[in-house]
């Protein structure tokens, strides 16, 4: 089989396991308990595309088609670019994107559960370095309020729930990727406003808007954690205790060298995990999980060199993942955002490849979501009640490496 030949295949199966996907979430609308599956992944920038769809439609159906209810992606001013969208001058804040883009529309509409966006007001074009004055911050407050009601008032019933955040904030805070450079006090004490900020709009957005069965929060990400544990300043040590955050995500590179064996990366994993949750000041939420999560993690070929060793160690993450409780294990990502357009210099971070051939790291993760649905119908028919997100993560545990053998056999 020729490379056309496996695109057209691999293709033609992604869309249609959507399409089988779609129509099972469309026959139970309204009903379906937003269950979360805690493994998923991402799409940012992808670099290719394999169907007539836009890129953010083609890679949120790839996902859907893996039986993922969750979805990460982006909104904010390089988001039209970053998804090869056409131009629209009336898209001017965050809702309009939601709003007047139908890409936006399209997976707003899909059958996800969960959505966690990088929310960046288009109205402010200041990084929180920099001075803010009074318009800067009314116009990041404004953004971020119309939004979270937006989505309130929208999805109001619909057992959806939306994170609203940000990309790695240890580079943020730096404004480079010097890991041994410290940050400026006054970055320190900008982005502390800038997060209490998005936070209170968030807050506010929540009390001011009727709304039931719908969920917005808000969340930092940091990305420089064992940097924060030998006691340097840092998101987690110097910004995170002075906020009011909902949760934190975690960009855990720093946690996924396997050099030393995958027992000793899974402790790595779990003592960044705890020193966040440490760092995190406490909250009530309407929320039976940690406010703790995996936002990205990711094992790109270039790194690992062949598609099961990236398989292999995607799955001793998310085993580390289950054993602490994350509500998230997102991998980054499903097409690949770091390779040159057109071209076939990639980096291999990805679950599909730039030929469509789907990789071993996304049939274990839809080997990982049946057995979990399939779990969850079995206990609720046990119980006359969902599972709570311990008990899931403990049962999940017990089929993880059956879903890596099965991804092999499909």
């Amino acid at each position: 089989m020729d490379r056309t030949q496996v695109k057209r295949r691999s293709t033609a199966l992604i869309i249609a396991a959507f399409a089988a996907f779609t129509l099972a979430g469309c026959a139970s609308a309204g009903k379906r308990p937003a269950f979360n599956y805690c493994v998923g992944t991402q799409t940012f920038s992808p670099k290719y595309h394999l169907t007539d769809k836009t890129r953010l439609v083609e890679t949120a159906q790839a996902m859907a088609g893996m039986g993922s209810n969750v979805i990460k992606f982006e909104a904010g001013p390089g988001a039209m670019a970053s998804y090869h969208l056409p131009a629209n001058p009336d898209i001017k804040t965050m809702k309009d994107l939601f709003t007047l883009e139908p890409s936006y529309q399209a997976v707003l509409g899909m059958p996800f559960d969960y959505y966690l966006i990088w929310a960046y007001p288009l109205g402010t074009a200041k990084s929180c370095r920099e001075p803010w004055t009074e318009e800067d911050r009314q116009r990041e407050y404004r953004e971020m309020y119309d939004l979270t009601r937006y989505l309130l008032e929208k999805f109001s019933g619909t057992d959806k729930t939306f994170l609203l955040g940000h990309w790695e904030g240890d580079w943020v805070l730096l404004g480079g990727y010097d890991i041994n450079a410290e940050p400026k006090p006054e970055s320190v004490a900008g982005m502390i406003e800038w997060l209490n900020l998005r936070q209170k709009a968030v807050d506010d957005a929540r009390r001011d808007t009727p709304h039931q069965g719908v969920h917005v929060f808000h969340y930092t990400e940091v990305n420089l954690v064992h940097k924060a544990i030998a006691g340097r300043t840092t998101v987690c040590n110097s910004v995170l205790p002075h906020t009011n955050l909902d949760m934190v995500s975690y960009s855990s590179y720093d946690s996924l060298d396997f050099t030393k064996g995958f027992p000793e990366m899974r402790n790595r994993l779990k003592t960044a995990l705890n020193y966040i949750a440490a760092k995190l000041p406490p909250k009530e939420l309407d929320w039976d999980a940690p406010r703790v999560f995996v936002g990205e993690y990711g094992f790109p070929l270039r790194q690992v060199f062949s598609p099961k060793t990236q398989e292999v160690a995607s799955r001793e993450v998310i085993r580390a993942g289950l054993e602490w409780g994350c509500p998230f294990l997102l991998y980054w990502e499903i097409y690949d955002n770091e390779m040159e357009e057109g071209s076939e210099k990639t980096s291999g971070f990805w679950m599909i490849d730039n030929h469509g051939v789907i990789q071993p790291v996304y049939r274990m993760h839809r080997q990982c979501i049946a057995r979990g649905r399939e779990w969850c119908e079995r206990f609720q028919r046990a119980h006359s009640r969902p599972p709570t997100h311990v008990e899931y993560c403990q049962a999940a545990l017990g089929w993880l490496d059956e879903a890596g053998k099965a991804a092999y056999k499909e």
